[in-house]
């Protein structure tokens, strides 16, 4: 007994301990990251380190890294918007030569760091040098780096530079040793998100549609480089497609990379172009800091554009992390009854959800465009019921390599018979007081009744959907149906098909807002919702997840198999959801 009481102390005690330790390290970085005067000297370089970083919409200006906080390490996340600032600051700053780039192993969308590519292209039109230095480069980080004046790699690096590749997950093997039976209820030749159920391998349908866009993404990705980096398009695509950069030397060979240096040679060239002695201090600021020293608009001004960042799943109710539809529908009727903010910018990143939810944002979007202007900026992805969401918009913005479209409705529901009867040795038995009190009843069979009423609903949702873009693009719902059926398109695609109207980012989103709203150039950009403060982050991170991140620290890639599942068991209600989640490789 004397034992026990000796475990339960300590246990007792350790906790007690935690959560002291918690809340005194919260307050010293509270004390740590209080404003402070930032004061750049003169030849200064702007450091941007992004490897192994993500880069999601936005974070608090802090950018505070709690990636290693807590028992469970976790990706540093970067908000893109903090690094537009970053190098804009840069540019107008007379102190600020130029800019040390290391993006070799960033984790980000396509669309996303396209945005930034253009930044940086902008950047250089000052005439100020940007340097980009990786030991390995992925896909996506040459992409990005390949902006830059000058690029540089280990010479025991690697650089990727093989097109891209979206693999998916299959589960119809498993069901079927499992037993469970998938139903399938859906609408459109394309509507691919429940093939995984079904199938072993991709639809002819959904290969052909897969591949278009991967071509439409690689083919943008390919020209941007050929002409920031001066070379032929055909011989380009050439090494492209055969993956002919195959050791660091072959980059430099075929002019991807400007030579195979390591990192303190690199700086030996920063320190030329500033002019300073061998060995001299290189004065550097990084994203947080020059921030600091950037220059905001009228605080009184009173013209407002607010921008509503959507990101995530699209689910009901009240939820952090993803697009719910209680939190989302009341900042954009906050938006709308607000005087001041003249104009609406919905940033979207999402495959979609909840057909329920979708409507639900739908609905206070189409009553905020009766009364100002209302922009949709397409990110990554905008599909199915992101798509739904942006139809309302006066206009809608996405990337050439924004992944959008997929106007379709499943339904999904499984019959789990076999796995309780055959597998647990689990009978089941129902009273009922008329034929469909137990509608849907997973331990049986649907009955054709049943089955018709689904259908009926998901054709129903569908013909609504329809009608909802039809409306909002000022199209005849013939029309629209040729470009739906859930077919998945890029923004060259989407633009091309009458879905999309401008190819641009976000900022390109927020000047037309202001066109349409007759602002002059005061006016503020407030953007929402809210951040949280940094004890508030630190308790987000002391608190979510654990059992989340440890399966992703433990397992790895094969941790999406987990999370497959896990969202299937959370699919409720019609969905208006893109194929499974793309992975560009």
């Amino acid at each position: 007994m004397k034992f026990l009481s000796n475990v339960l102390a300590v246990i007792v005690g350790l906790m007690i301990f935690s959560i002291i330790s918690f809340f005194f390290f919260a307050g010293l970085i509270t004390l740590s990251t209080a404003e402070e005067k930032v004061t750049i000297k003169d030849n200064t370089v702007l450091h941007i380190n992004l490897e192994n970083i993500m880069l999601v919409e936005r974070t608090s200006e802090d950018n505070l890294n709690l990636s290693s906080f807590g028992p469970i390490p976790s990706a540093y996340k970067i908000g893109l918007t903090n690094l537009k600032k970053a190098i804009r600051t840069a540019k107008d700053n007379d102190n600020i030569k130029g800019i040390y780039l290391q993006a070799g192993t960033v984790m980000a969308n396509p669309a996303a760091l396209t945005e930034l590519r253009n930044e940086l292209e902008d950047f250089k039109s000052s005439g100020k040098f940007v340097v980009a230095y990786s030991e390995l480069f992925s896909e996506g980080g040459y992409f990005l780096s390949s902006a830059a004046s000058e690029i540089y790699l280990n010479p025991m690096g690697g650089l990727e530079f093989n097109g891209l590749s979206s693999e998916a997950l299959f589960f119809k093997g498993m069901l079927e040793k499992l037993e469970i039976e998938p139903v399938i209820f859906r609408v459109g030749e394309y509507k691919s998100a429940v093939e995984p159920f079904i199938l072993d391998k991709m639809s002819e349908a959904n290969r052909l549609q897969t591949e278009a866009f991967l071509g439409d993404l690689n083919n943008y990705a390919v020209q941007s480089i050929a002409k920031s980096r001066s070379l032929d398009l055909t011989k380009l695509k050439q090494i492209n497609d055969q993956m002919l950069v195959r050791k660091p030397q072959d980059a430099v060979d075929l002019g991807l990379v400007d030579g195979i240096w390591y990192d303190d040679q690199v700086k030996d060239l920063l320190r030329e172009k500033l002019g300073l002695e061998e060995n001299s201090e290189i004065s550097t600021v990084n994203v947080t800091n020059i921030n600091k020293t950037a220059k905001t608009k009228n605080l009184t001004a009173g013209d407002r554009i607010a921008v509503i960042i959507a990101e995530g799943e699209i689910v009901s109710g009240e939820a952090d992390g993803v697009i719910s539809s209680e939190i989302f529908a009341k900042e954009i009727k906050q938006a709308r009854m607000d005087d001041d903010i003249k104009a609406i910018v919905l940033r979207v990143n999402s495959p979609g959800g909840s057909v329920l939810a979708s409507e639900v944002i739908w609905r206070e979007m189409n009553e905020a465009r009766k009364v100002k202007p209302v922009i949709a900026s397409m990110s990554a992805v905008a599909a199915s019921g992101g798509y739904y969401i942006s139809a309302p918009a006066d206009t809608i913005v996405a990337q050439p390599n924004t992944i959008t479209g997929s106007i379709g409705i499943f339904g999904m529901w499984f019959n789990a018979k076999g796995l309780l009867n055959n597998k647990l040795g689990i009978t089941t038995d129902v009273a009922k007081t008329g034929e469909l009190s137990d509608f849907m009843n997973p331990t049986r069979e649907l009955t054709e009744v049943e089955k018709n009423i689904i259908q009926t609903q998901i054709e129903d949702g569908y013909d609504t959907f329809i009608q909802r873009v039809a409306d909002g693009r000022d199209m005849s719902k013939e029309a629209v149906l040729e470009v739906a059926s859930g077919r998945v398109w890029s923004g060259m695609q989407a633009k091309n098909h009458g879905l999309v109207d401008v190819l641009g980012g976000l900022d390109d989103a927020i000047a037309i807002a202001a066109e349409k709203a007759n602002l002059e150039d005061n006016y503020r950009v407030l953007y929402f919702p809210k951040q949280k403060n940094i004890l508030e982050q630190l308790m987000t991170e002391f608190g979510s997840d654990i059992e989340a991140k440890y399966m992703n620290y433990r397992f790895g890639e094969t941790y999406q198999l987990y999370q497959q599942i896990e969202k299937v068991k959370k699919l409720k209600g019609n969905m208006a959801r893109m194929p499974y989640d793309i992975i560009i490789k």
